[in-house]
């Protein structure tokens, strides 16, 4: 397993926080379907750049794209996309907090997926670290609203809860698809691989979701046009991130970039208790706590 893997999803968890942080500025200014829009349409020519740059050093050579690595990248952006869908469907239920929670099991998804349709095998050692991750981000998404255990088991049955797993299947499958892309192009290095699919996966998504707006609300077209500014920033991260996730992806097991991609929320915190000055909680220590010794018994069982 290439040691990459290991820096490239601590970077993809800093800069996935820092698009977060960014794209506060646009809730304002535009819909949630053009906000969306914006991470994929800006994002798109800093991929492509990123993408050129690397072929041009590495000699320019192009693979040839198959339609196995089109249909997955499709299935992984399609899927992503459809993530994203249902935990907003589960924010419409009233369910914010339980939705972005159970959408949080994702890492588990991923590993229980590969284990068992793709022989993925992880340490016990990892296993007890993604569980210990994920139980962190449960105690920082529940404490922060004084939800209480019994409120969460009464919660599960409601459609956010549903919407939120949803979305966790979602991501993790997007993860997964991504993953076998980046495999279809291994003659041009993992990192080749990895930039191409991204190009891939972000021109598809694009596409559709420009699509969308075009049919069913054109006048947001105006909105995101005139926050280029902000947009072109959320759109490098955005491409910055997801080229971080991906050669992860093409290098190490995907739940194990998944795990340690959860510092995201390490970060998050940061932000808000060191620039924002909001005071760290109790239970955010407990939480972050938990998340840093699941990303740490990770690392242990793999190296």
């Amino acid at each position: 397993m290439n040691p990459i893997w290991l820096p490239a999803a601590l970077l993809g968890g800093l800069f996935q926080a820092w698009r977060t942080a960014l794209q506060q500025r646009l809730r304002a200014e535009l819909s949630v379907s053009a906000a969306g829009l914006v991470r994929y349409l800006y994002g798109l020519p800093f991929a492509l750049a990123f993408t050129a740059i690397w072929l041009w050093i590495e000699g320019g050579y192009i693979p040839d794209l198959t339609p196995e690595f089109f249909g997955l990248a499709a299935a992984g952006g399609i899927a992503q996309m459809a993530g994203t869908i249902l935990l907003i469907m589960a924010f419409g239920h009233r369910g914010f907090i339980v939705g972005t929670a159970f959408s949080k099991t994702e890492a588990m998804q991923v590993a229980l997926v590969t284990a068992l349709l793709f022989d993925e095998r992880l340490p016990l050692l990892a296993w007890i670290g993604i569980m210990a991750g994920v139980a962190g981000i449960l105690i920082l998404a529940l404490a922060k609203r004084d939800i209480k255990p019994r409120q969460f088991l009464q919660a599960l049955t409601q459609p956010a809860a549903f919407c939120g797993l949803g979305a966790g299947t979602m991501f993790a499958f997007a993860a997964i698809a991504i993953k076998e892309a980046t495999g279809e192009l291994a003659e041009v290095g993992f990192i080749g691989s990895a930039l191409i699919t991204l190009v891939a996966v972000m021109a598809i998504q694009s596409s559709l979701h420009l699509t969308w707006i075009i049919a069913h609300d054109r006048a947001a077209l105006h909105d995101v046009a005139r926050s280029w500014r902000t947009s072109n920033q959320v759109g490098m991260l955005s491409a910055l991130g997801s080229a971080c996730w991906y050669i992860g992806f093409a290098v190490a097991p995907a739940a194990l970039v998944r795990v340690v991609g959860q510092v995201e929320i390490i970060f998050t915190v940061a932000f808000a208790h060191f620039y924002l000055r909001e005071p760290v909680r109790w239970h955010e220590t407990v939480g972050l706590s938990m998340v840093v010794g699941g990303v740490v018994l990770a690392l242990i069982a793999t190296f």
